[in-house]
């Protein structure tokens, strides 16, 4: 199979390009290469190569920044995604397109599923939502995943974010009035993966099966005050390896963890109060589901031991 990936540098673009390699001929495109900000380029692009599977890994992901900038958060988020499709549908090929748990408002109790109604609460999240529907409306075989609390032990995510922090400060206030699922992009590419071997008919075959949109994060939940908490008592843990862990190397100065709430946080995006998704449909449908966060955590963690 020809299997295009954009978003090359991203967080889950850059493990994409390792989880697919024995599926087929894989093409990783950076933002130069291929700039979603340029819907009728971007098209162009993948018109010319014909891809059996497209990848849309590449997203407009500031949360707080794009309510400045709402048109281009729309042009990347929704516009683009949705031209893209439109090339597919003409190809025949399959398109995997990553979404959010920002879609929801994060008013419901427990997890959301699938089919619960949508409600964004930022500029972010309806723009991908709306990348959702245009992706559905174009007629283009499709898989659409939605992830959450997305980290890497690479790039600018809240794991290396706290873990910065916590050289530099003896205290670290993060929110605890907001409920997630923390989840490794790197498990996100494996499960990509599987979920590639499985619709994928035999050569040549394009009917592709199943498709629709799928919730696809670690078990479990918790809150950003507590993902923080964790991370901290995880290094520690791990301090005790005789093992050279690169950047991140000797005792942290963070001693605890302050919870505050949302509104002392003051930012300038709205964020739901619970992004707990439901996994089962993709459970049901696929047979893949993944560990705890705790776990996963763990494991991105031991991944930095150089």
């Amino acid at each position: 199979m020809k299997l295009l990936i954009t978003g090359a540098t991203g967080q889950i673009g850059w493990q994409l390009q390792r989880t697919l390699a024995p599926l087929g001929d894989v093409t990783a495109l950076t933002r130069a290469e291929l700039d979603l900000a340029e819907p009728e380029r971007a098209a162009a692009v993948v018109r010319e190569m014909r891809p059996d599977i497209l990848l849309n890994a590449a997203a407009y992901t500031g949360v707080d920044k794009a309510e400045a900038e709402p048109e281009l958060a729309e042009t990347v988020n929704a516009v683009a995604p949705c031209r893209l499709a439109q090339e597919l549908a003409q190809s025949g090929g399959l398109m995997i397109h990553y979404s959010t748990d920002y879609v929801f408002d994060g008013s419901k109790a427990g997890p959301y599923s699938e089919d619960d109604a949508t409600g964004s609460l930022n500029v972010y999240g309806a723009s991908k939502l709306r990348g959702e529907q245009g992706i559905a409306g174009t007629g283009c075989a499709h898989i659409i995943l939605r992830t959450s609390w997305i980290y890497d032990t690479r790039g600018k995510n809240f794991l290396r974010t706290v873990l910065r922090l916590a050289r530099e400060k003896e205290e670290l206030r993060m929110v605890d009035d907001q409920h997630g699922a923390p989840t490794w992009a790197r498990a996100v590419a494996e499960c990509t993966a599987a979920i590639v071997a499985r619709c994928a008919g035999p050569s040549g075959d394009r009917s592709w099966r199943p498709t629709g949109v799928y919730h696809l994060t670690a078990q479990g939940s918790t809150t950003w005050a507590g993902f923080a908490r964790t991370i901290l008592d995880e290094y520690n843990a791990l301090l005790e390896w005789p093992a050279d862990f690169g950047e991140f190397t000797g005792p942290l100065l963070a001693k605890r963890v302050v919870p505050i709430t949302s509104a002392l946080f003051k930012a300038p995006a709205r964020r739901p109060k619970n992004s707990v998704l439901s996994n089962a449909k993709l459970k049901r449908d696929f047979g893949l589901q993944l560990p705890g966060w705790r776990q996963l955590l763990r494991l991105a963690m031991l991944d930095t031991i150089r």
